[in-house]
Formats: C-alpha cells, structure tokens, sequence
C-alpha cells in the first residue's frame, strides 16, 4: 500500500507540547499514514515549499491564534483548535489538557476528509433521492455506520418496535456514502469510536440529506465514567456534526428505546 501523508501547519503551543508533537510525527513514520510537519518557507536556496497543508493545528491561546482565528482557510485544509473561544470554522475543537489518543483519532480522520476533496470518496452526493415512496409518507428506513457486531441484534430489535424493519449496515467510509446518496432514512446511527470510518463526516453528510431524521452518534467517551472535558468536547462536536442525539456506550437498551421512540 502506498504510503499517506498528512502535512501539519502547528501554529503556536508550548516547548513541552511541541515536544509531544514531534515525538507523535516521528513515531508516526512507521505507520501507513504518517503526519508531517508542514514549512511554509524552507532554508536559502532550496526550492519554496509550495504544498499546501492539509490540516492547521492552531493554539488558541496563543498569540498567532488570532489571525488563525480570523482567516479563511485555502479549499480542502482543515483547522483542529486546541483550547477555548473556536473560530465557527473548526472543523475539530480539542480542549486542554490534550488527550494525545484523541487528536490522532482526529488527524487520522482528515485523511478520510482529504480522499473526499479529491473525490476518490464521493461525499458530496448531489443527485437527489429516488422516490422510491408517496409524498407524505415515512421513510422507515435506518442506516447503522461502524456498528459492533454484538451491537447490531439489540438496534434491529428495538428498531422494529417502533416500525423500522429496513436497516441498512455499513462498515466503510465508502459504503456509507454510497447509501446516503441512494436512500433516504429516517434514523442514522454513527459509531463515532469506529477509527477506520470518517463517521463524523458521514454523520454531517447524512443530516444534510435527512434534515428531518433522527441523527444518532454512539461513544464510550460520552457515558458519565469518562472525564468531563471528554463529555463536553462530544456534544460540542456532535452539535457542530448535526447529530441530534449522543448515547453512551456500553448502550443501555431503555436509554436506546428513548431516543428511538421519537421515529413513533
């Protein structure tokens, strides 16, 4: 497989967090997709680095944050802002102390996000949905992303209580994609633990197409043990996404059956 690389312009952060930084870029050489850091400018006489970086990571309590702040960003770049007051534009907002696991998880995904921009994934379906029912008339239809297999039995059962009998499985960025521009749901649910699907970009991209649908995200990072930074940063970016409800998991199968009975 040929080897990836996400170039990162690291924009502020102190000497100990750069430190962590170059630590996760040089450890990332082994992997199949390695973050490097991005140079806008390089020594005398070396030719200029004209790449353009495919993701700002931005301190926002630094100094430069400001200009970051304010600045539209070149087509296809995505900014992860570390800290408080996020630009609208964020397309990650990570709170301090950095939980290093999550901003892979995080730089990981704008891989995902780089393959949509240079359409080897078609995120960005245009055409419309077949009409494929009668106007008026409920789509009971789901669509379950990176669901666990011992998951899968208990979202089908509960589903069919409140009369969705079609669902719709998808363990691929692709697949995912394909079946939102083909379909049309009236539940989605996206395993946003699930690191080898760009759910959260799945996620945006299914309540575009499916304003009125329940718009599920499922996380361990969302249950009351995990840390409450975790928990805030999880509904800030499910916010942010268009998922109108977060479960935690391990799922509960009553607090499942809450959410679901808004499709009655």
């Amino acid at each position: 497989m040929v080897k990836q690389r996400i170039y990162v312009n690291v924009v502020g952060f102190s000497d100990v967090e750069r430190h962590a930084l170059n630590t996760v870029f040089r450890l990332s050489e082994e992997r199949e997709l390695s973050y490097v850091p991005w140079v806008p400018l390089t020594a005398p006489g070396v030719e200029l680095n004209t790449m353009r970086a495919d993701v700002a990571l931005v301190d926002g309590d630094s100094a430069e944050a400001v200009l970051a702040h304010a600045k539209e960003l070149p087509p296809g770049q995505r900014l992860i802002w570390v800290g408080t007051r996020a630009p609208a534009h964020a397309w990650r907002v990570v709170d301090r102390p950095i939980q290093w696991a999550g901003l892979l998880d995080d730089l990981d995904a704008v891989s995902a996000a780089r393959q949509v921009d240079s359409g080897q994934l078609d995120l960005d379906v245009t055409s419309p949905a077949p009409l494929e029912m009668a106007p008026g008339e409920v789509h009971k239809r789901a669509l379950l992303v990176g669901s666990q297999p011992e998951e899968e039995p208990l979202f089908r059962a509960r589903l069919a209580r409140v009369g969705v009998l079609d669902a719709d499985v998808a363990q691929s960025t692709e697949l995912a994609a394909e079946l939102i521009g083909r379909q049309r749901y009236c539940c989605g649910v996206f395993n946003l633990d699930e690191h080898h699907i760009d759910a959260w970009s799945l996620a945006r991209l299914f309540a575009q197409h499916n304003p009125q649908a329940l718009n599920m995200g499922i996380s361990e990072h969302a249950g009351p043990l995990s840390p409450w930074w975790s928990r805030r940063r999880m509904r800030r970016d499910t916010e942010r996404t268009g998922i109108n409800a977060l479960l935690a998991r391990p799922l509960q199968a009553d607090e499942l059956q809450r959410s679901l009975d808004l499709l009655r």
